[in-house]
């Protein structure tokens, strides 16, 4: 599968790496434009390839968006994502440290107007770019990764790429309800589980 991957900072570059380690093909794309990326594709090698954002997103079999919140709105063409699995990996904030006031609404809430036409799922936006990068091969229990959807065949294909990388996909439920315990403010967010403490949380 042909992962896109908007916003190429420490977190975007650190899972590009571990999706072409673990066999998948990336298309990389920033607001800097695919010139900018040049050093990182050569690093990725030929599973890896650089484009415009919208570019990326018309390739990419999967997109996920790991740029900052403010910046999702806009960012794409909404035919761009017609039909495609959308991973919202952004985390609304005031300010430094500060979640952003949407008024009871979940980020992602926000992000499925934007673009109706996606299949919306909220994943990858609460593990560190560190831990990201190491967790999925190390020995011992799986950390887990949580995913929240409306569409139950979009939440699979997260879920399958979630354990692709060596983490445990756990489901949080709806969108709404599901993705709003993992953004900042949420009792989940920035809170590494593994497995079994995550499925034992989402069970009290």
């Amino acid at each position: 599968m042909r992962t896109g991957i908007i916003g190429t900072g420490r977190i975007g570059s650190t899972l590009a790496r571990i999706l072409v380690a673990a066999g998948h093909q990336v298309v990389l794309a920033n607001a800097r434009g695919p010139q900018t990326l040049g050093p990182l594709v050569a690093e990725l090698g030929r599973a890896a390839s650089a484009a415009h954002p919208a570019e990326a997103a018309g390739q990419a079999e999967l997109l996920v968006l790991m740029v900052p919140f403010d910046s999702v709105r806009g960012l794409l063409p909404p035919h761009a994502v017609q039909d495609k699995v959308v991973v919202d990996a952004t985390n609304a904030f005031g300010g430094p440290g500060t979640p952003a006031d949407l008024g009871g609404r979940g980020s992602s809430d926000l992000v499925a107007e934007w673009y109706p036409d996606a299949q919306i799922v909220k994943s990858l936006n609460t593990m560190h770019f560190e831990t990201l990068a190491v967790a999925g091969t190390a020995p011992g229990e799986r950390l887990a990764h949580f995913i929240a959807g409306d569409d139950v065949k979009a939440k699979e294909i997260v879920a399958g790429i979630i354990t692709d990388l060596g983490f445990a996909p756990v489901d949080t439920g709806p969108l709404h309800s599901g993705g709003i315990l993992r953004q900042p403010g949420g009792p989940l967010f920035n809170r590494p589980l593994t497995e079994a403490q995550a499925l034992a949380w989402i069970s009290h």
